[in-house]
């Protein structure tokens, strides 16, 4: 069930500190400055989905400020995914500025300053999502904040009609249900602040170089974890899977050969070494992450035209 509040006030009216008081009873500490010799209206409509809150913005002009002063007052740790539904809106943080249209999408953090502008009136409808929930960073969250996202933009064409009707139908949504999309939109956010991470990686000179070398060393310290995977990388460094395929393209191999290829260099290297007691085959491939003896025998075969037992024979000739 949804909790409304509406007002309608006349130029300076008293009622819009009413209007003030719910706004901050609804989001966080903010001023908000608003035309004086203009009359107004606004109403917010907000709804909870388990962890979440949904809240529907509508009305006229004016602006908001989250000042360093407000954030000591109150340090509540939000991010806030704001989704243009009608009328423009200008989100100012961490040095940038993004201009939404309707349809586009702009995030921003509650533990930082930041500004809205509204220059006409517009209908704005904001997915509060606890900061603790989302994988990335703050680092990471700083590069993100006040841009804007469309819905053609990547992940955006999924993930954004997603949002929108989420929030549009949350009034009628049964507290379960609520929960259980709740829990979908917080992955879908992660997952496309992972892309756009990985996107400014990308187009940053050696950001994907340097990513790439972070990502080999991972790898070589976990190969003897038989769970070491592309998602796991990909949730290590915050980017997406797709993204660690892309960083390997110019490798000449895929992502998930190169953890074969490591772990059978490695597995070779221990063959290779005398021992009064040499440990057996299989154990020596589970010591590096192959779970299945067969298939390692097979990988190590193609790999070098030899059998794990006939190599380390030969080493021990």
């Amino acid at each position: 069930m949804s909790v409304v509040f509406s007002v309608r006030s006349d130029p300076g009216g008293a009622r819009l500190e009413h209007w003030q008081e719910e706004v901050f009873r609804t989001f966080v500490p903010l001023r908000i400055t608003l035309p004086e010799d203009e009359p107004f209206s606004g109403r917010i409509s907000t709804d909870r989905l388990g962890p979440l809150q949904a809240t529907t913005v509508d009305c006229d002009r004016g602006r908001v400020d989250r000042t360093p002063g407000l954030i000591a007052r109150d340090s509540a740790e939000f991010v806030y995914v704001g989704l243009q539904r009608s009328g423009l809106a200008q989100v100012e943080q961490d040095g940038r500025s993004a201009e939404l249209s309707p349809d586009e999408v702009a995030l921003y953090d509650t533990t930082r300053p930041y500004t809205l502008r509204f220059p006409h009136r517009f209908r704005m409808q904001v997915l509060l999502v606890p900061r603790a929930l989302l994988p990335q960073s703050e680092g990471e969250l700083h590069r993100v904040t006040a841009t804007a996202l469309h819905q053609g933009d990547g992940l955006g064409r999924v993930i954004l009609p997603f949002l929108r009707g989420l929030a549009d139908r949350a009034p009628d949504l049964a507290a379960t249900a609520g929960d259980a999309l709740a829990a979908h939109a917080v992955d879908l956010v992660g997952a496309l602040l992972a892309e756009r991470l990985g996107r400014d990686a990308q187009d940053t000179p050696g950001g994907g170089p340097a990513l790439l070398l972070r990502i080999k060393e991972f790898i070589d310290r976990h190969l003897a974890d038989p769970d070491l995977s592309l998602a796991s990388i990909a949730r290590e460094h915050r980017i997406s899977v797709r993204y660690v395929h892309k960083l390997f393209e110019n490798e000449s191999t895929t992502a998930a050969r190169w953890i074969q290829r490591r772990r059978l260099d490695a597995c070779r290297g221990e063959l290779s070494r005398r021992s009064p007691v040499p440990p057996t085959v299989a154990a020596v491939a589970r010591r590096w992450g192959f779970t299945d003896a067969a298939h390692f025998s097979r990988a190590f075969r193609a790999a070098y035209g030899t059998s794990p037992s006939e190599w380390r024979a030969g080493r021990r000739g």
